[in-house]
């Protein structure tokens, strides 16, 4: 490896690593006072909050390292600015755009790292966060699973037990239903048999019911059912995808298949994962665009506001861009790929004439 490149790779990771730190501080302590604000009315340790803040800390930090990589890459150019460092590479025949390739291609194995190693960890923290917080939630009355058999509800209401399965979820309706009620003492009261069951509110409307009950088979029209559940509630139950490691996305994806429901939100999570990558690479190369661009200015904090305005202005078109994907208005290659596209073009055009900056 050549003397430069190795000098501006470790001065890169170095920068890489203090903003990285110190998001990572400020996120534990926020997260601390939100998890004492949770805690507040239960008895638990003290300790219990910081423990909890751990768990989630590193989710919360996946979501930042789009900002991180802008951030790092400012900071990386203001210490080469101020040492007047620049020059010295010019000097040396390095120009500015093969100093912003190895910042780009040094980001993307940093990306993939993040990806294979960070972002299967933080997700299994925060499954684990998930599982000890609804513990301490003020609803415990259900409980619901998606795996290769169907759809799996465990409501309690009015002190009895429901079990239901389901084969799967057509717009409005659970089909291939099977209900099964509980006393207290999980003594079985009666079974409901369903082809066709209304959830768009918690009082189902069960069509061409099956009622088994004392040794009795009754045959119901329309038969009402209560429930905690209804169809936004089942489908918010499934939304935080960050909780799964990449392989627990693709097998969720199969078992969403399988049940006839959506895929969409999973594979936009999957394709973000997939392109994070480039998305951190792109990042680096305009915030670099950005540094060139305004290192005739002496004051960093400008440098640094206006670098957080482009980043700003981005996560809103990424965002906007997502949620126009999860509601299928527009399909999921553009949802992904048109903030990716709007970074590649706005990369493209300004560095038309880097090497004179």
């Amino acid at each position: 490896m050549k003397t430069y490149i190795y000098f501006l790779c470790l001065t890169f990771l170095k920068s890489f690593l203090n903003i990285f730190l110190i998001m990572l501080s400020l996120v534990f302590i926020l997260n601390i006072l939100k998890e004492i604000e949770f805690f507040n009315n239960t008895d638990v340790s003290v300790l219990y909050p910081i423990y909890l803040s751990l768990m989630n800390t590193p989710s919360l930090i996946f979501e930042m390292f789009p900002f991180i990589f802008l951030i790092s890459t400012q900071f990386f150019f203001i210490k080469l600015l101020n040492n007047n460092e620049i020059n010295i590479f010019k000097y040396s025949g390095l120009n500015n755009l093969r100093i912003i390739s190895i910042l780009g291609i040094l980001s993307f194995f940093i990306g993939i790292l993040i990806i294979t190693l960070f972002y299967n960890l933080s997700s299994n923290l925060q499954k684990y966060y998930l599982e000890i917080k609804n513990q301490y939630s003020t609803d415990k009355s259900y409980l619901a699973v998606i795996n290769k058999n169907g759809l799996w509800i465990k409501d309690i209401v009015n002190k009895n037990i429901n079990i239901i399965n389901s084969g799967g979820i057509q717009n409005n309706f659970l089909t291939d239903t099977f209900i099964t009620t509980f006393n207290e003492n999980y003594e079985p009261i009666r079974n409901i048999k369903s082809n066709k069951i209304n959830i768009t509110s918690n009082n189902w409307l069960i069509y061409d019911a099956s009622v088994f009950e004392e040794n009795e088979k009754k045959n119901i029209k329309l038969f009402e059912f209560q429930s905690n559940f209804n169809l936004k509630r089942i489908k918010s139950l499934f939304s935080n995808l960050s909780s799964l490691s990449i392989l627990q996305l693709i097998d969720l994806r199969d078992n969403y298949k399988s049940l006839n429901y959506s895929i969409v939100e999973v594979d936009i999570q999957l394709n973000k994962i997939f392109t994070y990558p480039i998305y951190l690479m792109l990042m680096t190369i305009i915030s670099s665009i950005i540094m060139f661009n305004t290192k005739r200015f002496k004051s960093s904090t400008f440098k640094i506001v206006i670098g957080l305005f482009f980043s700003v202005i981005i996560y809103y078109i990424s965002n906007f861009f997502n949620v126009m994907g999860n509601t299928e208005r527009i399909p999921l290659f553009f949802a992904i790929w048109s903030p990716l596209l709007f970074l590649i073009i706005t990369n493209s055009l300004m560095l038309i004439r880097i090497n004179e900056k």
